[in-house]
């Protein structure tokens, strides 16, 4: 006789569901407890442990000594590798055989040679299929490899791995007031009473239960949800390098196996530079990986080396993240990316969407906004246009996530959250585990199937990236556009953190920069000369490797930072042997005396003060002009001293102990302690220093995040300001004058750490520069410099990626002062009408405009993940520039850009150039010639690509001057594909070019034949 309905509590009802399939509750007598029948221990197991990532064919050949479940194995970062002996019984033929497999750290499971299988307990996956059916004639006796990793998937830290709290987290399900989530909890109920889990007979009852629910079909209305296959793997954080390339083989090897079982389900991928890892270390695995690309289940995404950080990289690297990406993606995969993939960076800047749709993507893919801790981004589907007024269409996930696991909360929260409910029906869904890899299970994708078409809610696919962005494109009519940067409000700190990281990223972007440039020249003189092409792909890669988005922020673990040293190390290493080889090369065959090359890697003439090697390891000081992107030889010891055509610099020190400097151009006075007091433009008498105030002043913050060490300041930090107190009398007079003037102090910052300058002025130079060494040795400090600005606006201008933005110096509404920490690569500036004062840098990119003040974030002490981060000893250099007019017509660019690029003497092995030379040069000071390389495609070696960008924000007609022999000129795209209307008219080696704001163009330059 049935049992007659009875009346029915929700929260009972769900729980007694909840525990019929729970792995941790009543496991002996419910369903989940009976997932798997007879078990049998393995027949031997043995193990070898190492510090070394061995190879396969390398790990098999070692010592394995018995080993037994539940040892230990250890320490963190080591490998231990497992024989696994097992034998098979008779009785389970016709039957699904698993090797069931918990531990501790990250494993991988090799069956003849090939890896079949990853297993990690936090990423669901502790089973291995031997067989689906075992046969009558299949072998009873196996031996498997199992490799475990001595760290979890998401490193190896002590206590809770770190995530970001949810102020709004909400717990819901399809919710107490909804018709159909009473009809769910009803027939999963009625699925209890009908399921004895120890009677195998009573199970299709329960299934016919369950299928009858979820046939009941959605409307047409519904909103459609494209599950995406995905599998976040951050190319180095809380590991080190060489432990990402294991963490691939685990997670893809196991999405080769959900592909063969699932024909639907679809797999996007990430990051160049991990496939090509794959490739090298496990070229089997690859292969499937290039079938199921055939085949459509296997879609490379992103177009980049890996996914870098957003803000810090200069827009050349940003280019070449996307030439080289998409160069491996089109030779590996036989087709280009055709949307950008960042789900987890730290801000996203301006001109990426003119980079992009450079390199043929227009499609755009994150989620990171809705970290923003202050502002709920407005937008799930929007177009987003750049500093150029190029646009993309965007996407981020209205799920907030890219590691979903297909559960109907999230599928529920992605129509729930969108934000742009009625302009578009269709939202990405992206299921995996992330960060630390692990990727799919197989009871996502049933979970995902079983949601295809469900009354109550959105219809789910099993999609592809192509559908998805196909799908918005359809209904984008009604779509916001969102225009300029896009700013995270949160990990403000990482534009400071690791300050030698950062330091090693500009110096290495100048390097490379230079290598290329000078190799150009030469290619272009010599008919003797190769160009390095390897060798820079090779410094390149290492450059971008470095700028992946928790590597070059700083927000990872000493192991990684140590590696990312030792790249930066390699680059300056091998960079200064291919530019001597590059100079060498440029003299070759041309009178004059031997000794130095003085050159000029920038587009417009130089006159500077250089320090001069002498014989002996002496320097002399001497005053050279030097032609845009070219050379000149060095001044001989009795041309040291020309007739200066500008006013030497008089230095003054006064009875109170304070300094005066002054080139005629500027004059700056410091009081006894260093502080800036006052910094005049002669000609006009204007003061840049506001009434009362001083500059060069350092500040002390407490800084102390609410979760996010390396990542975070907070703003509250700004509530804790002590002004560094420098003490009289420490002042002195450095060099005395003439060409320089200088004057030096030391200043002890706290009882543990301490500073020393030298304030540098020379002949003709519009600023003042501050050369800075630093010991520091603090927990949870923050330093900066600052500096009042006799100067009013509303607005402050920051350098970006080719070009410059204004960002508010006021905090009217959340929006604004959401930015009291901000990002700028090599300047910024302050100005109102006719006047303004600009801030510049060799190597830090944190700022802040307050008011009237100017801010320039030096050193962070944190203390996670990391807690070494920048303690010990830096150098940097900033500069201070007052100027009449606007920054643009007095010229701040240029000499930005002249700090981070200073002159080089190079030796010359035979007799140097006797007279300048100059290759490039461009009419418009609004126009920067960024980059001389040569062509991807030069197999000759004879075509060279320059990169060009308008940096004053304005229309402008420019003529390009080359000295090069140049037989045609053509326009082309970043990827350096040809403009298809052809070569450009070439008259008197002069070329017309037309830009728009901050426009980027790229000009293919073919080269005559080289004279025999």
């Amino acid at each position: 006789m049935a049992a007659a309905p009875a009346l029915k509590h929700w929260r009972t009802t769900l729980e007694r569901v909840e525990k019929f399939v729970s792995p941790l509750y009543f496991t002996d007598c419910n369903l989940r407890g009976r997932l798997f029948g007879d078990s049998c221990p393995v027949a031997e197991l043995s193990s070898f442990l190492t510090p070394e990532r061995l190879a396969y064919q390398e790990a098999v050949q070692q010592d394995f000594r018995p080993a037994q479940v539940g040892d230990s194995f250890g320490p963190t970062w080591w490998t231990c590798w497992f024989r696994v002996e097992l034998t098979i019984p008779e009785a389970w033929v016709g039957q699904e055989v698993h090797l069931r497999w918990e531990s501790d750290g990250e494993g991988l499971v090799w069956r003849d040679g090939e890896p079949v299988q990853g297993l990690t307990k936090e990423g669901e996956k502790t089973s291995y299929v031997l067989t689906d059916k075992l046969g009558e004639e299949d072998p009873r006796s196996l031996t498997l490899y199992v490799e475990v990793a001595c760290n979890g998937l998401l490193g190896a830290g002590k206590g809770h791995m770190i995530a970001a709290p949810d102020p709004e987290k909400m717990f819901q399900g399809l919710g107490e007031d909804n018709q159909r989530s009473y009809q769910a909890l009803y027939t999963a109920n009625q699925m209890v009473n009908v399921c004895d889990p120890a009677q195998p007979e009573t199970f299709p009852v329960a299934q016919a239960l369950a299928s009858k629910f979820f046939g009941q079909r959605g409307g047409e209305s519904q909103h459609t949800i494209h599950a995406l296959g995905h599998c976040h793997i951050d190319t180095a954080w809380l590991w080190p390098f060489k432990e990402t390339v294991r963490k691939c083989a685990r997670s893809w090897v196991t999405v080769v196996q959900l592909m063969e079982r699932n024909p639907e389900f679809i797999f996007v991928c990430s990051q160049a530079q991990q496939l090509a890892w794959v490739k090298s270390h496990y070229p089997g695995l690859h292969a499937r990986l290039q079938e199921f690309a055939c085949r459509g289940q296997f879609v490379p995404v992103g177009g980049t080396w890996v996914e870098m950080d957003g803000n810090l990289p200069s827009g050349e690297a940003m280019v070449r993240q996307f030439l080289q990406g998409q160069s491996f993606f089109l030779q590996e995969f036989g087709k280009m990316c055709s949307e950008f993939w960042l789900p987890d960076t730290f801000g996203y800047s301006a001109q990426l969407p003119q980079i992009m749709r450079s390199c043929g993507i227009r499609r755009f893919l994150t989620q990171k906004l809705s970290w923003n801790l202050v502002n709920s981004f407005p937008h799930h589907t929007f177009f987003w246009e750049g500093l150029d007024g190029s646009r993309v269409l965007a996407h981020f996930p209205p799920g907030d996530s890219y590691g979903m696991q297909g559960s109907v909360e999230e599928v529920l929260k992605t129509v729930a959250k969108n934000r742009d409910k009625g302009r578009t029906n269709h939202s990405a869904f992206l299921f995996g585990f992330g960060d630390g890899g692990g990727g799919p299970t197989q009871t996502m994708v049933d979970r995902l199937k079983r949601l295809c078409n469900t009354d109550g809610l959105p219809r789910v696919q099993l999609s592809s990236p192509e559908r998805l962005f196909s799908a918005l494109e359809g209904h984008s009519g009604q779509l916001c556009t969102w225009v300029g940067e896009l700013f995270l409000e949160l990990h403000n700190g990482t534009y400071t953190t690791h300050a030698q990281i950062k330091k090693g990223n500009r110096e290495c972007e100048r390097i490379l920069h230079d290598v290329e440039l000078l190799s150009s020249l030469a290619l272009a003189r010599s008919a003797q000369f190769l160009y390095p092409a390897a060798q820079l792909q090779d410094l390149w890669r290492l450059l971008l490797l470095n700028q992946f988005h928790d590597v070059v922020t700083g927000s990872c673990i000493q192991l990684v930072a140590e590696e990312a040293t030792c790249h930066y190390e390699d680059i300056r290493s091998r960079g200064n042997t291919l530019l001597s080889a590059a100079a060498a090369a440029l003299c070759a065959g041309e009178p004059g005396p031997e000794g130095l090359l003085i050159v000029n890697t920038l587009p417009w003439k130089r006159t500077e003060v250089l320090a001069l090697p002498r014989p002996g390891g002496a320097h002399c000081l001497a005053l050279v002009t030097v032609p845009g992107m070219g050379y000149a030889p060095a001044p001989t010891p009795t041309s040291l001293q020309p007739l200066l055509p500008q006013q030497p610099v008089f230095v003054v020190q006064e009875t109170d102990g304070s300094v005066t400097l002054d080139n005629g151009i500027i004059r700056v006075r410091l009081d006894p302690t260093g502080r800036l007091t006052s910094l005049v433009l002669v000609a006009s008498g204007r003061e840049a220093i506001a009434e009362g105030a001083v500059g060069n002043q350092f500040v002390l913050f407490d800084d102390v995040p609410l979760y996010w060490d390396a990542w975070d300041v907070m703003d509250y930090h700004l509530e804790t300001r002590k002004p560094v107190l420098g003490q009289a009398g420490t002042l002195a007079v450095g060099t005395e004058g003439g060409m320089r003037g200088s004057a030096w102090f030391l200043l002890q910052i706290s009882p543990n750490s301490r500073l020393s300058q030298e304030v540098v002025l020379d002949v003709g130079c519009p600023y003042v520069r501050f050369h800075t060494e630093v010991h520091w040795h603090e927990a949870h400090k923050f330093l900066k410099v600052e500096f009042p600005a006799r100067v009013r606006s509303p607005q402050a201008t920051f350098e970006v990626q080719f070009g410059h933005l204004q960002r508010p110096t006021h905090y009217n509404t959340s929006w604004d002062w959401a930015r009291f920490e901000v990002w700028a690569h090599r300047w910024m500036d302050l100005s109102e009408h006719g006047f303004g004062l600009a801030l510049l840098n060799d190597c830090k990119y944190g700022a802040s405009v307050r008011g009237s003040v100017l801010s320039l974030s030096i050193l962070r002490a944190p203390k996670s993940p990391d807690s070494t981060v920048d303690m010990g000893r830096h150098e940097f250099t900033y500069a201070l520039m007052p100027h009449e007019g606007s920054f643009q017509d007095a010229g701040v660019i240029p000499a930005a850009y002249s700090l981070n690029f200073p002159l080089l003497a190079l030796p010359a092995p035979g007799p140097a150039p006797a007279a300048a030379w100059s290759a490039f040069s461009v009419s418009s000071p609004a126009v920067v010639l960024e980059t001389v390389k040569q062509a991807e495609t030069s197999l000759q070696g004879r075509k060279l690509v320059l990169r060009l960008y308008e940096a004053h924000g304005s229309h402008v007609d420019c003529w390009l001057h080359t000295s090069l022999p140049v037989q045609e000129a053509v326009l082309c795209d970043l990827l350096e594909r040809r403009d298809p209307a052809g070569p450009l008219p070439l008259r008197d080696s002069r070329l017309k070019l037309t830009f728009s704001p901050f426009q980027v163009q790229s000009l293919l330059l073919v080269l005559q034949p080289a004279p025999s």
